[in-house]
């Protein structure tokens, strides 16, 4: 498999006290938080692209953009969707949307990846 747009991954979650952002420190309030949405979908990105990677290649974080459009209490099902939608170089574009049992969006937004040698990754981030 190579990478190329068109690549997809779903992750589906049920939101628990300790993804609410009254939970995480991102809010006062029992819905799922922020940062733990964004969590999700980047783990959807990563499951993505997983079989699609070298051998010794990674990828990481660069870029996000993000909307929560939508709150969802303890007990909800998220489901969050990613598609990569751009390849350039190294430079992996996602687009992605999480939804609720009754298709509600709950948010929706981009996130960008770089493809690196993990070894090489690891030791510059050791120095």
């Amino acid at each position: 498999m190579t990478l190329a747009p068109g690549l997809r991954a779903r992750i589906l979650t049920m939101v628990e006290t300790s993804d609410t952002a009254a939970k995480v420190g991102s809010g006062d309030v029992p819905v799922l938080a922020t940062p733990r949405l964004l969590a999700l979908a980047e783990r959807a990105t990563v499951q993505a692209v997983a079989d699609a990677l070298g051998p010794g290649q990674t990828s990481v974080g660069t870029k996000v953009a993000l909307e929560h459009l939508a709150a969802s209490p303890v007990g909800a099902h998220v489901e969050i969707a990613a598609e990569l939608t751009e390849v350039d170089g190294r430079r992996l574009v996602f687009a992605f949307t999480a939804r609720d049992r009754h298709d509600t969006v709950v948010a929706t937004g981009t996130i960008e990846r770089a493809v690196v040698d993990r070894e090489r990754f690891l030791s510059r981030a050791a120095r």
